[in-house]
């Protein structure tokens, strides 16, 4: 009977990488459309719901576009950068955000994305620079989500957004901003892009520096049914919509 040919140590050792990389490519860092994140997860798992990551940053590598991050329970998630067509979900958990010196959650996705942020505590803890700061993307919604203690802006649409439309709304956005000589464009929510369009619909805005800022060509339109009040310097959105 013929012998099986013996493989050799240079064999083996390919054998083994090939295998390896079967196994990392196939699972271990597979992309999922639903992930979660929990305060006793780890980074290292690979964000599922018996195996939940720790962080929002931790999760969105594992999640695929068009997907959406779960919240567990209630946790200190950490600031994230969205890429992609994305869904973050906190509804009926305590999910904060809490960061220092940088912006909350920063979304520079593709100009067709679609990037929803729900039920989410975003915290600058009187050093954070932007709650939530928009470079590029189609659509963002913040749904039921809570902006406070940001030195720049809660909501910053930059100059590069040249084609997002933004609706904010059951939101508070709540003791943001401090002046500064020469940035006037500091407010809680700041439209710098001359083609952005920001929808503000049954939204408290109070305690603030300023409320609002926006360049020519910038839209914020408020609903009638917001509440802005206690906010230090006088601002107005550039429309307001009155619901029949």
């Amino acid at each position: 009977m013929p012998r099986a040919p013996f493989l050799s140590s240079r064999g083996w050792a390919a054998l083994i990488v090939c295998a390896s990389a079967a196994l990392a490519s196939s699972g271990a860092w597979a992309q999922a459309t639903r992930t979660w994140v929990s305060g006793v997860g780890d980074d290292a798992n690979p964000c599922s719901r018996t195996a939940p990551c720790k962080t929002f940053a931790g999760a969105i590598a594992r999640t695929a576009a068009n997907g959406e991050i779960n919240v567990l329970d209630p946790a200190g998630v950490g600031g994230v950068t969205i890429t992609k067509s994305m869904q973050v979900d906190g509804t009926g958990v305590l999910a904060g955000v809490l960061v220092s010196g940088t912006a909350g959650i920063t979304i520079n996705a593709g100009v067709s994305d679609t990037v929803v942020l729900r039920d989410l505590d975003i915290v600058g803890n009187g050093t954070g620079t932007f709650g939530v700061r928009i470079f590029q993307a189609g659509k963002v919604v913040l749904d039921n989500v809570r902006i406070q203690g940001f030195t720049q802006a809660a909501v910053k649409v930059e100059t590069s957004a040249t084609s997002v439309s933004v609706l904010v709304q059951r939101s508070q956005l709540l003791g943001n901003v401090v002046p500064a000589q020469g940035e006037p464009e500091r407010a809680a929510i700041s439209v710098q892009s001359t083609t952005a369009q920001v929808y503000l619909s049954n939204t408290t805005v109070f305690g603030n520096d300023k409320a609002f800022n926006a360049v020519a060509g910038g839209k914020i339109t408020s609903f009638n049914n917001n509440r802005v009040m206690g906010n230090t310097q006088d601002s107005a959105p550039t429309d307001t919509v009155y619901e029949r």
